[in-house]
């Protein structure tokens, strides 16, 4: 959202950028000439009143929300400050996984108020076209209705900062080959299926594995590393502010995940040069490695299949080519298919 705004405001547009609470590791990264607009509110589910407020005060020419419970507010908000502010929702993820977990009660409410919702937004935008066809199984909703727009992946920054040196003792010329993952240490990302394959890979070859990303997960995983004699092998540094130049020295790069919407670190992986392995899960990796074209596809939680495909990519000449893949997935392409369905056109020159 913040390479959107930033791509906005450079096409000669007034954008601002609207927080339920304004904090977290990108504010940094705003453009000067995108305002940063702070309700401060505890969370999303009680930012309704400060955005209806927002709405009232500025009437801006159109509103564009990502997750699903912010696009239910979204849509509550705007009904509420009945201003004709254009409304385009985006989907990220499949939403069929939240009747699956349906644990907490904002999850088991979360289903049928986008059913309500999503039909009142003037569009409906997902990353991908896998979560376009589970959005409208999932809340009945005409699939003609949704638009498809890939994320606003691969920038001319993102290459320059994967040429930036690692400081780190696993990464140089006499080093193993190193496996790399990155995301949040949670049940999605499914990490404790890597480990158990790198577990495997280790005993065929000399390699390391490093995952960069933080959360809940992070005490069980270190258990499983620990159970499995890889403290050696395997380490968890954290969040990185510059995980492409990682990725421009990994050996392989690992998608493990069990589900996704469209999943931007196996593009932005590609697009740094490194061969990739990822699950063939709902959705995106399909699409973005275009059936196994760019990388081979393995089975969701398939350990086997996991260690064997990464074993066989170690030995394959770096993909490069893929990089004209990864293109696909540029803001220039994302700024563009979100202007168009904003209606950008009556907006320009700061209108």
């Amino acid at each position: 959202m913040v390479m959107l705004a930033n791509g906005f405001a450079a096409r000669d547009l007034r954008v601002d950028l609207v927080l339920a609470s304004a904090e977290g590791p990108y504010l940094g990264e705003v453009a000067a000439d995108v305002r940063v607009v702070d309700l401060a509110a505890r969370g999303v589910a009680t930012s309704l009143p400060g955005l209806v407020r927002y709405l009232r005060r500025e009437r801006p020419h159109a509103m564009l929300s990502a997750l699903n419970h912010a696009n239910v507010i979204a849509v509550m908000a705007r009904l509420l400050a009945r201003t004709s502010t254009r409304l385009v929702v985006s989907e990220r993820n499949d939403v069929s996984r939240l009747s699956i977990q349906a644990g907490s009660l904002r999850t088991r409410c979360i289903l049928p108020l986008m059913r309500w919702s999503y039909p009142k937004a003037d569009a409906v935008t997902t990353v991908s076209g896998g979560v376009a066809d589970d959005l409208a199984r999932a809340i009945s909703l005409p699939r003609s209705r949704i638009d498809v727009i890939y994320n606003p992946v691969v920038t001319p920054a993102m290459l320059v900062r994967a040429n930036a040196p690692v400081d780190h003792p696993w990464i140089g010329p006499d080093q193993p080959p190193l496996v790399l993952a990155v995301g949040r240490l949670t049940p999605q990302k499914d990490f404790q299926t890597l480990i158990r394959a790198f577990a495997r890979v280790r005993m065929q070859r000399e390699c390391r594995l490093v995952i960069l990303g933080e959360g809940e997960l992070r005490e069980s995983l270190q258990c499983l590393v620990h159970r499995l004699g890889l403290e050696e092998s395997v380490q968890m540094p954290g969040f990185s502010e510059n995980p492409f130049a990682w990725m421009r020295q990994a050996s392989v790069f690992v998608l493990s995940s069990a589900w996704e919407g469209l999943p931007n670190v196996l593009i932005q992986a590609m697009a740094c040069g490194a061969r990739v392995v990822s699950t063939d899960c709902p959705s995106g990796p399909r699409e973005i490695l275009e059936g196994g074209k760019w990388g081979p596809l393995v089975p969701v939680g398939d350990i086997d299949a996991l260690a064997s495909a990464t074993l066989a990519q170690f030995d394959r000449p770096s993909q490069n080519n893929a990089e004209q893949r990864s293109a696909f997935f540029s803001v220039d392409n994302a700024v563009e298919g979100y202007l168009r369905i904003l209606n950008a056109d009556s907006m320009r020159h700061g209108q």
